[in-house]
């Protein structure tokens, strides 16, 4: 048998906006050095057989029955289903091997740049062999990873590894991504080697911050996180609790932090202080208010400042995995 396709994907960092795409406000991602590739050769018969060396498994994916659990293979499934039913036709099946370098479940995107890369290949290996465009392949691996998986998350983790560079990423009123064309300098991941439950600690903020937005909406109908300033979100809040005033202002805080975010980075030039600082700033409300942190990743960050780095902060949805530190003047 030979090599008909190889398809790789970057994994990602957030720079601003964690728990913020789920809400429909803005995030900036960045795609970095580290990738998941798939390769695949044809086979004689419809067998779809997936290998993945790295982690040591092995399956076959039956198209006519979804896999009982939640896990990787359901998304890939999920992919291979979501062709079929947008018309694609498979003929003949195929063996894929994955390998990654992107750490798993540490907040880098290695489940999304694998979903990325699975959705590509397959409309490669369809009857028609037609490929998909990268924002198809972002808008068909959320539809697999999330929507029709009852995921939690937003479009970020999706969009950031399909197109890849520096991304502001808006929701409303649609999706569109604003490639930033800037370098701002190395950045070095740290993996706190504690795997987190991304659906867990997403759905424990999601729906406390929803909750409180549709509380304050029964008094103020035109309530948004989108466009509400600080001083009106204070008056929208009299009569809540301290912790629900104190967190609602953290994800408004948060947002405000990407948009000064965005212009530190959309000038072509970056200040790497004024860079840093925007990311400690954002690291102490992800830590101390959203409580995404953990004593390993505050070590290593703590670390990392000794070192020098201009500034850090947890990456990802948070309660294990990896920080990143910024290291403007290293060599990358």
């Amino acid at each position: 048998m030979s090599l008909l396709f190889g398809v790789s994907t970057p994994g990602r960092i957030c720079l601003f906006g964690e728990h913020q795409d789920y809400l429909d406000l803005p995030v900036i991602s960045a795609a970095i050095s580290l990738r998941l590739s798939i390769t695949a050769t044809r086979r004689t018969d419809n067998t779809l057989r997936l290998s993945a060396p790295d982690i040591g498994k092995e399956f076959d994916i039956d198209p006519s029955v979804p896999p009982a659990d939640a896990g990787w293979n359901k998304f890939l499934w999920n992919g291979y289903d979501i062709l079929r039913r947008e018309g694609r036709t498979f003929s003949r099946g195929f063996d894929c091997v994955l390998r990654g370098e992107i750490p798993i479940r540490c907040g880098t995107s290695s489940s999304s740049a694998m979903v990325v890369s699975w959705v590509h290949l397959l409309s490669l290996l369809s009857d028609s062999g037609v490929g998909l465009t990268r924002e198809e392949c972002a808008l068909l691996a959320h539809r697999a990873e999330v929507i029709e998986a009852g995921g939690v998350g937003g479009k970020m983790d999706q969009y950031a590894t399909a197109v890849g560079g520096v991304l502001y990423q808006t929701f409303l009123p649609r999706t569109r991504v604003e490639a930033l064309p800037v370098s701002p300098g190395p950045f070095v991941l740290g993996d706190s080697l504690t795997p987190k439950d991304t659906q867990a600690v997403l759905a424990r903020v999601k729906d406390r911050v929803l909750g409180l937005v549709n509380a304050v909406k029964l008094s103020h109908p035109s309530f948004s996180l989108a466009s509400v300033t600080p001083d009106d979100l204070d008056s929208c809040l009299r009569g809540f609790s301290h912790e629900d005033t104190v967190l609602m202002r953290a994800t408004v805080a948060n947002r405000d932090i990407t948009a000064r975010g965005k212009a530190v980075l959309a000038g072509g030039s970056v200040d790497p202080h004024e860079l840093g600082a925007l990311l400690n700033e954002q690291h102490s409300i992800l830590g101390g208010i959203l409580g995404i942190s953990t004593e390993k990743i505050d070590s290593l960050i703590d670390g990392a400042v000794k070192a020098g780095a201009a500034g850090c902060k947890i990456n990802g949805s948070g309660g294990g995995g990896c920080m990143f530190a910024y290291a403007p003047g290293c060599a990358g």
